[in-house]
């Protein structure tokens, strides 16, 4: 673990008003630039504060007149706080947060090729790079970015002559065989609250469906398909008790990470730093593609989060030569190495899948540009997400009705994309 110098301004979500309080200020020695950003550490140990204060120390080295003052808060806190930010008229310069679309159709957002150099805007990777994009104006700038695979316990399988699956009806085979071993959660299948937009995500992709259309201008969450793939779900896995002790609808990602990294899980959809994690504490950990219905899932589920500068308070110039230095190779390779995470830019991609102490990471890079994003871009999603974690883990439920359920949230579907208009 590197050493980290200098000091970065952290607070706690009671005294954020007071911290950006400023926003738009400039220091004596000139211009001061406040950026929000998501802790992506599970401890002290991890936080990303000190990722973050050895970057800014670096660049005001090279930038003396610039100040870069960074507020790190936790991911249940970070969009909600900087909504709050931006509501109070004191938004931050910039934001790396979950999502950006309402503030880019709302114009508080600087359009990236008006922000950073024409090489960082071009060494985004397409997929996240159009991802960013309102009305074919990119805004968001992907910042840390995953794919999903299925993951299994090696010792668990071993154990129950269960071998690893390539569609669903394999992975029901398998579950079988672990739940005769007394496997505690033969699947894992977090349809808690937590994120479970995601984790209903990738069963759609594996069934042939998913959130939108196949031209990705709609909803079609009440699809035939989806109905399918909620149905085998709830007799297949959930009514045949292979998803453990714990309803699907109460099981929050972490955990059956938690439950995972224990050993007590027999298979779960997983994303590269639970792999670290769970071998870490001594699980051996084996990967396929997630299986779907007649074999491996259409897509994988790639998820992407977002940077973003507002115009509220000028700066344009200081903010872009800024971000310019964030997105170097040197600095978003040490981001995506230090948090398990896959890099945003093409060339950093090629430098980490190149490098074989990252051979583990070299199947969730491969698949990251055929994956598929939720619809980051529409400002409809937020309510559209909110409804799936609310109401999803009914579907499964043994005596669940998908279709009703399915309905209901493309119900919330339709009323969000009218009010977004």
């Amino acid at each position: 673990m590197r050493r980290y110098k200098g000091t970065i301004a952290v607070l706690a979500a009671l005294t954020v008003t007071a911290a950006l309080s400023g926003c738009g200020a400039t220091a004596s020695d000139g211009v001061t630039l406040r950026l929000v950003a998501a802790d992506y550490g599970s401890t002290d140990a991890n936080t990303s504060k000190k990722y973050w204060n050895d970057l800014v120390s670096e660049y005001e080295k090279k930038k003396p007149g610039v100040k870069i003052d960074v507020t790190v808060l936790s991911w249940k806190d970070v969009d909600r706080e900087v909504a709050e930010m931006v509501e109070r008229g004191q938004a931050p310069d910039m934001a790396q947060i979950g999502a950006y679309a309402d503030y880019a159709r709302d114009g508080k957002l600087y359009p990236v090729d008006n922000l950073v150099s024409v090489p960082t805007q071009a060494n985004f990777l397409p997929l996240l790079r159009q991802a960013g994009e309102v009305d074919r104006l990119q805004y968001g700038m992907p910042f840390g970015a995953s794919t999903r695979m299925l993951f299994f316990n090696e010792a668990l399988f071993d154990q129950a002559g269960a071998e690893p699956p390539g569609d669903w009806s394999a992975l029901q085979a398998a579950a079988r065989k672990l739940k005769a071993k007394d496997v505690k959660y033969p699947f894992a299948l977090p349809l808690g609250s937590e994120e479970s937009q995601a984790e209903t995500m990738m069963w759609l992709l594996g069934g042939g469906g998913g959130y939108r259309d196949s031209t990705g201008t709609a909803y079609q969450i009440d699809s035939p398909a989806n109905v399918e793939t909620m149905t085998w779900l709830r007799d297949k896995l959930v009514g045949a008790r292979l998803t453990g002790p714990v309803a699907p609808g109460e099981l929050d990602r972490q955990e059956a990470f938690d439950a995972f990294v224990r050993g007590d899980v027999g298979m779960l959809n997983g994303h590269p730093t639970l792999m670290e994690t769970a071998e870490k504490a001594g699980v051996k950990v084996g990967t396929v593609p997630l299986p779907g219905v007649d074999g491996k899932a259409k897509a994988t589920l790639g998820v992407a989060d977002w940077m973003m500068a507002f115009k509220q308070n000028g700066h344009r110039k200081e903010i872009g030569e800024f971000l310019d230095f964030v997105y170097a190779d040197k600095n978003v390779l040490e981001f995506s190495d230090r948090y398990d995470l896959l890099p945003v830019t093409v060339s950093a991609s090629d430098a980490m899948e190149a490098d074989p102490e990252h051979a583990a990471l070299r199947p969730f890079l491969q698949q990251l540009a055929a994956s598929e994003l939720y619809p980051v871009s529409e400002t409809s999603w937020a309510r559209v997400s909110e409804s799936v974690k609310k109401n999803i883990g009914r579907a499964v439920a043994p005596d669940g009705d998908p279709r009703a359920v399915l309905e209901e949230i493309a119900r919330d579907a339709r009323a969000a994309e009218a009010s977004a208009r």
